[in-house]
Order: structure tokens, then sequence, then C-alpha cells
């Protein structure tokens, strides 16, 4: 989403996701997992600034809490790389100024959601030209997750690998906690022995009260190799007043999720006061 343009400088706001349900279903030939997942976006985001460069190179540059180890490996310089070498971006080369708030390996998406920004900036200002298809190649190049950023409707990926849009949304507020360590995801996924069944057996919104039934798989494997994350979610769900409470991704950031934004200002007031040394947050779903 493009917030301000001025003297050809843009400032994009890349929001985090979060996983409302992860159902894995089945590891295919490849040794990749199939899931199915509600998706929606919180208003956690990455400052994003672009302005077109007058020499023949890209400059990404990464700062902020949580810019550390970004530099030589990153989703913005996949994304570039195949832009020019599919030669979409007919020589145009970029400055590009990236404030990280959203922790790395948290489960939020940071990195994807950077990468969707940026593509969906791209084609909304008319910088690359592409069709439906060459811009679905592009985002699953990068990963997995990066064709969910695209926009910030929540969406099923339901278990044929097919994203439903859906236009209603839930209005909730967070209280969000990411400890002193993040999880990583391949090793995270290693650890899956059990498989289930689709829970969207057709592509419908859900209704408000059904997400407390819905669950994330991955708490199961990253409670055993995490048990502070284990300990961290029973204490989250004795907050008062709380409406339910989940792992996002495949860790390790847990969201207490309210009704009320008074109540999950109180949530938060409590978490920092209990995990001094984590980053606690209040938020709320956009």
């Amino acid at each position: 989403m493009v917030s301000a343009k001025f003297n050809k400088k843009y400032i994009i706001k890349s929001f985090s996701k979060i996983n409302l349900h992860l159902n894995v279903l089945q590891k295919n030939k490849n040794n990749l997992h199939k899931i199915e997942s509600l998706v929606m976006f919180c208003g956690i985001h990455d400052s994003i600034e672009l302005k077109k460069s007058k020499t023949n190179l890209h400059n990404i540059n990464f700062v902020g809490k949580y810019s550390n180890g970004l530099q030589k490996k990153n989703t913005i310089k996949d994304l570039l790389s195949i832009l020019d070498k599919k030669k979409y971006l007919k020589n145009q080369k970029f400055n590009i100024k990236i404030t990280k708030n959203i922790p790395h390996r948290s489960g939020m998406g940071g990195g994807s959601m950077n990468a969707a920004s940026i593509l969906k900036f791209f084609i909304d200002k008319n910088f690359i030209n592409l069709q439906k298809s060459e811009i679905m190649n592009v985002a699953k190049k990068i990963g997995s997750d990066v064709v969910l950023g695209l926009n910030n409707n929540i969406k099923l990926l339901n278990s044929r690998g097919k994203i439903i849009n859906f236009k209603k949304k839930f209005n909730l507020y967070l209280a969000l906690v990411y400890p002193n360590f993040g999880c990583s995801t391949s090793k995270i996924y290693k650890m899956v022995r059990t498989y289930n069944r689709p829970y969207f057996k057709n592509n419908r919104n859900p209704k408000l009260p059904e997400l407390i039934g819905l669950k994330n798989d991955l708490e199961n494997v990253a409670f055993v190799k995490y048990r502070k994350l284990f300990h961290l979610k029973n204490y989250i769900e004795t907050l008062p007043n709380i409406y339910f409470a989940r792992m996002t991704g495949s860790g390790s950031t847990i969201i207490g999720y309210f009704k009320r934004k008074k109540d999950a200002l109180y949530g938060t007031k409590l978490l920092r006061k209990r995990y001094k040394n984590y980053w606690c947050i209040f938020t709320k779903t956009i």
C-alpha cells in the first residue's frame, strides 16, 4: 500500500501477516509440506522507502532494530534479481531503504511481505507490466508466503493450493509477544510427523466464534523444541477477557486476541511486566 509520494520518493507500509489457522495436510515428493491456512494482517509493519537510482545498480539498505543479518541475503534482493533477469524492470534501478520493525524468524512473514509489497508497488505504479500468471510465478520463486501479501485481504490458502480472498474482516485487538529468540521454519517443518484432513470443506469466510476452534499444527512441534513458547502461550491464555491465543506461522510469536481494545492494552501491560526482555506490543487487525 503506497502511503505517500514526494519528489519521486515513495513510502510503503509492509504489514505483517498472522496465521489464524495453519493445518499441515501432507508432505509431497519434494519434501515440501502442503498446508491449509487462514491468513490476515495486523498493524505492525516495516517501512520501505523507494526512489529511482541514477546509477546502474540497485541499492538496498536495512535499518532499524531488527535489521541485523539481512544485508547479504534477503527477499528484496531475490525479487530484484528475478525482475532484472526477466527484463521486467527494463533496466530501471532503485534505491531501497527498509526500516525493520518486524522481528526476523517471528512467524509474521516480514521478509516475504517486504517482497510482496515492493512487487505490488512496481505493478501499481506501472514500473512493470505483468500478466497475473507472471506475477504469481515471480512471487512463488521468492517464497511460498509472498503471494499472500499481494493484498491485505483476509484469505484462505485451501487444501488445493488455491488462494481465496474474503471481503469481510475481523476487528480484533492483539497483544503480540516475540520472545528473545526466533524459530527456523525449515527445522520446525522437519519435525512434523502427523498430518490432518482439511478443515475448510468449502471456500467460505469463517464466522468470528469459529476462530476459537481453529489451530496451528506447528505449535505441537515448536512447543516440544522450545518449552518457553509452551509456557508463554499458557500464560497468555490466562489474561483477563482474552478471546483466544495462538502461535503465528512457525513461531516464535504468540498472539493474544481480544474483542475489546482496553482488554488488549491491559493484557499487553501485564505481558510487559512479566516478560521484560521480550517484545510485547499492542496492535489491531487491519
